[in-house]
């Protein structure tokens, strides 16, 4: 089994958690456990009487898993956070971590089919039992779907050509291994760029695989009801279309829009930003270099 730190180098440890503003007696969750860093962190910071919670849908998460009495790890998607805690006799917590990134670990086992480095199956699934894979949205998804995703997940501006293109190749062969992905597009792959590119293709297939855009959207509209006055959120994202979906709703608890304001022109939102945005230093993306894109965002419940 690989040490949490192999599993995932957590990104931003101390700020995550210093951000958190953490109460030796305080209730907390980190919901993407990962390799256990972040809560780790946490429990170093509680007392006896302290309590954290865990979320991760993964299986191979279950492995990093922490013996102490103060800690429970919960086998689901954040996306359902409040019912758990519920479940577990929990209303309200002080302070909620999230590091929304796809795990070294997931990364580096080439079976799971997240990297652009090895030829895989296409998979990508976070939680092994879900029925939607990347093969199946790579090899079912109508042309209009797969343009979709392509553009909305990837920002891909070739997502027309490409999504036909996938289409077109599909009538004659199954695209089944990341390798034949690459071959497929291979004329929107120019060598200067390439990883770029892939990297996009990737990260929009993964998202519509496991639904993080809806996972995040109904996680974020949680944290207000779950957290007490005074309580903390403490959010790492790692690309523009989460980051901007976290930014909003704490500035103004909406995704989009503007919230009703009333004869006065003021309204009312349930969280206040706590500081500005926070990014790695150059010596931690020198020593993790999947920090590089990171952006912390901390809020306080009002």
């Amino acid at each position: 089994m690989k040490t949490s730190m192999e599993y995932h180098n957590p990104v931003l440890l101390k700020e995550t958690v210093d951000g958190l503003n953490i109460k030796e007696d305080g209730v907390y969750v980190d919901v993407t456990f990962g390799g256990g860093g972040h809560s780790k962190e946490i429990l170093k910071r509680l007392g006896e009487n302290g309590k954290l919670f865990g979320f991760d849908q993964d299986l191979d998460a279950l492995e990093n898993t922490i013996d102490d009495d103060r800690f429970t790890l919960i086998h689901e998607n954040f996306r359902y956070v409040k019912r758990f805690l519920r479940f577990h006799g929990v209303k309200q917590v002080d302070g909620v971590l999230a590091d929304f990134g796809v795990s070294s670990h997931q990364f580096d086992v080439a079976e799971r089919g997240f990297s652009t480095r090895f030829d895989a199956d296409l998979d990508m699934r976070m939680n092994q039992k879900n029925d939607l894979s990347a093969f199946h949205v790579v090899n079912e998804y109508e042309e209009e779907q797969l343009k979709q995703v392509f553009l909305q997940y990837g920002e891909l501006r070739a997502a027309p050509a490409m999504a036909r293109l996938i289409v077109e190749h599909r009538e004659t062969e199954k695209i089944k291994t990341s390798e034949q992905l690459k071959k497929v597009l291979k004329k929107f792959l120019p060598p200067r760029h390439e990883n770029k590119v892939l990297a996009q293709i990737y990260q929009a297939i993964r998202i519509e695989v496991n639904q993080e855009i809806e996972a995040l959207k109904e996680f974020l509209q949680q944290t207000p009801e779950i957290l007490k006055a005074g309580g903390r959120l403490s959010f790492i994202s790692y690309h523009s279309l989460e980051d901007r979906l976290v930014k909003r709703f704490i500035r103004n608890g909406l995704f989009e829009g503007e919230p009703e304001r009333d004869m006065f022109g003021n309204f009312e939102v349930p969280l206040k930003k706590v500081n500005g945005l926070i990014v790695p230093s150059k010596e931690e993306i020198k020593i993790n270099n999947r920090a590089r894109s990171a952006k912390l965002r901390i809020a306080e419940k009002i």
